[in-house]
């Protein structure tokens, strides 16, 4: 697939702009659970209001140019809201916390966070969409990496996910119908944000109200006990102000607005989506010069880093100069050119295209994570939180993956078809014990060819057993080795005494 540069780029300056006219229009708002009556800015003209939606992807975008595509992962994105992320609330301060006690992400999104279900995720998935246009599943996948820092493995992190491949797809389809149609195809049929969806786009085909689907909405996410602020309703209602607007950008907006909740969220994202589907030409001429180019932050530790684009035309500049870099590492189809946009008989997105996220998705499970060690790959899934009492047990499955496996890279090189011979030794707190095996053989895959070959993945079970105290952060190290190699996998286990 071809995408024609200027226009490419074109979209991805109307998106940041509309993200800024509708977090502006939004904020005044934000938290009123009631149906308002908005119509329009209540702010000065030339004033965008600062809105953490659009801070935290100006500090994405410096780590996508600082680490590369293949290294940004939810470990890198920790280290940097931990420097640069000023924000404590919320999902926000408890992600942040878990990771200065040593949880390492995605588990420092699930330990005691009631806010994993919540909105902080998929409001800033506009930075991935615009760096991978035409390629939802890996828009989606950079998502993930981010929400799960501080989602887990929520609602939050599903909702991130929707949202980018929803606005990726919207680069290369320019129907909000069929992008909504392919993003709910990356999610997990049952999950809450997907449901709310499916909710919305039938209340508005059978004819229903906006106002009782706005009603409908609220209702059946009632019990999620984040209030304003949870996922599933929001993302509901950005989609009823999508499709209930009918392509027109002002009522999209203030549809979405009059909703109530988290109204910034929800309108910023609208009129990004907007954007991305029509360009400058969607974003109503008076809106865009009240609003202005200006980028306004209030969440990004700005004492520390100081080249962070400050418009929304730097920003632009910089997104679509790695845009080229994320497409060719991830194998991307598509091609940024100089000449004609073209998509005839090439391969648009579609459900299939998003099936491995979907997959990823719902494989993922709450007190899980990874540490790569080069040519093998660690996971670890503790059997409920990681807390732990005097004399206490707490169960591990321990995953050692071959890279067969463990690599999402089409080219695994030389070390896809070798077996490895590994060595796990524990370095334990006083006190602590751990039951469980000390080696095994990770078989390579041999079903090429047709030939059968073994799994390449090994699951241990482990049980890790306290002893007669514990302090308030207990750190394990879970040293794995492979014979005749010299990378070794140093896997930090923090339990909370």
């Amino acid at each position: 697939m071809k995408l024609n540069f200027d226009t490419y780029k074109d979209k991805v300056y109307a998106c940041w702009i509309g993200k800024n006219v509708g977090g502006t229009m939004g904020t005044p708002y934000e938290g009123k659970r009631e149906v308002l009556d908005v119509k329009g800015f209540a702010t000065a003209p030339g004033e965008p209001l600062p809105n953490d939606d659009l801070d935290l992807q100006l500090v994405w975008l410096h780590a996508m140019e600082n680490e590369g595509p293949y290294a940004l992962d939810c470990k890198k994105l920790g280290e940097y809201w931990l420097t640069l992320v000023s924000p404590f609330w919320n999902e926000y301060g408890i992600g942040k916390t878990n990771m200065r006690h040593g949880l390492l992400p995605p588990l420092s999104g699930d330990y005691e966070n009631t806010w994993k279900h919540s909105n902080g995720a998929w409001i800033r998935t506009e930075i991935w969409a615009s760096m991978a246009p035409g390629c939802p599943q890996i828009a989606a996948k950079y998502a993930i990496e981010d929400a799960c820092v501080d989602h887990g493995a929520g609602e939050g992190t599903f909702a991130a996910a929707f949202v980018a491949a929803m606005q990726a797809t919207a680069f290369v389809i320019p129907n909000i119908r069929k992008c909504i149609d392919v993003a709910l195809s990356a999610i997990p049929a049952d999950c809450r944000v997907g449901n709310t969806v499916r909710k919305v786009l039938s209340c508005y085909d059978n004819g229903v109200s906006w106002l009782d689907c706005r009603n409908t909405v609220l209702e059946m996410n009632a019990d999620i006990g984040t209030g304003w602020f949870e996922a599933p309703s929001n993302v509901g209602y950005t989609v009823l102000g999508l499709v209930y607007g009918e392509g027109d950008f002002k009522k999209s907006m203030i549809s979405a607005i009059n909703c109530g909740d988290d109204t910034d969220c929800t309108a910023a994202t609208v009129g990004a989506t907007l954007g991305i589907l029509g360009g400058s030409a969607a974003i109503p001429q008076d809106w865009k010069e009240y609003i202005g180019d200006r980028i306004i932050t209030m969440s990004v530790a700005e004492g520390i880093i100081r080249n962070l684009p400050d418009t929304c035309t730097a920003l632009t500049e910089r997104v679509v100069k790695m845009a080229p870099i994320v497409l060719r590492a991830n194998g991307a189809k598509v091609e940024l050119t100089a000449g004609e946009s073209e998509s005839d008989g090439c391969e648009l997105p579609t459900a299939d295209t998003v099936s491995d996220i979907r997959k990823r998705l719902c494989a993922l499970k709450p007190y899980q994570f990874e540490i790569d060690a080069g040519i093998f790959k660690v996971r670890v899934t503790y059997d409920r939180a990681p807390d732990i009492a005097p004399g206490e047990e707490l169960g591990v499955t321990l995953s050692l993956l071959h890279p067969m496996q463990a690599r999402e890279r089409r080219n695994f090189g030389d070390f896809g078809n070798v077996p490895y011979s590994l060595n796990l030794r524990w370095w334990l707190p006083d006190g602590f014990t751990v039951e469980g095996k000390k080696s095994v053989f990770l078989y390579h895959n041999t079903s090429r060819d047709g030939y059968p070959g073994r799994v390449p993945f090994h699951d241990i079970r482990c049980v890790i057993r306290a002893g007669e105290t514990v302090e308030a952060v207990n750190r394990l190290v879970l040293e794995v080795t492979a014979d005749g190699r010299p990378t070794a996998a140093y896997v930090p286990l923090v339990l909370m005494g």
